[in-house]
């Protein structure tokens, strides 16, 4: 009787540690594809900025609409000549019109240096620091704050707002 009780409560311990290690399998591999799809939509986060400044480098005006939605805001924030911050509100369509406009003898790139992308769910956020050259120049650097959401799988973007400034640019 001993003997098959110590059996029994082995064998319980050993279902119960196996059971255990399953689970802990299972939590991993959940955990895994969690992430991967998280990093496969900050991917594709990525590619529709890239695609914009694609479009925008190109004076390309239906390559930068296919990747914004209907409505966009678009601001700046920078410093007026007191040294005042000032918030100004730029409308899409006059953005537009201004990046066609652009001659061919002007030359100019902005030249993204870091992605911070985070999504949650339809929604994200890509914080970009930038450095932007005209003439080969570098003109002002600063950061863009993009606002996206997924909309049909394509994530679009709603809002964008970017600071400027001539110092600490590296």
């Amino acid at each position: 009787d001993l003997r098959n009780s110590r059996l029994g409560e082995e064998c319980i311990h050993l279902y119960n540690q196996n059971s255990l290690m399953k689970i802990k399998i299972l939590s991993l591999f959940l955990l895994c594809c969690t992430m991967g799809i998280s990093q496969g939509e900050e991917e594709n986060v990525k590619q529709a900025i890239v695609t914009f400044f694609e479009g925008f480098h190109a004076q390309d005006s239906v390559k930068i609409k296919s990747v914004v939605a209907d409505g966009m805001i678009m601001q700046t924030m920078g410093r007026d000549k007191d040294g005042n911050t000032r918030l100004r509100e730029v409308e899409f369509s006059k953005f537009l019109k201004s990046i066609v406009s652009i001659p061919d003898s002007i030359s100019y790139k902005e030249v993204i240096t870091k992605y911070t992308i985070k999504v949650d769910g339809p929604m994200a956020n890509a914080w970009t620091d930038y450095q932007f050259w005209l003439r080969e120049e570098m003109s002002h650097c600063g950061v863009n704050s993009f606002q996206l959401m997924n909309q049909k799988g394509q994530w679009q973007i709603i809002y964008l707002i970017d600071t400027r400034r001539k110092d600490s640019c590296q």
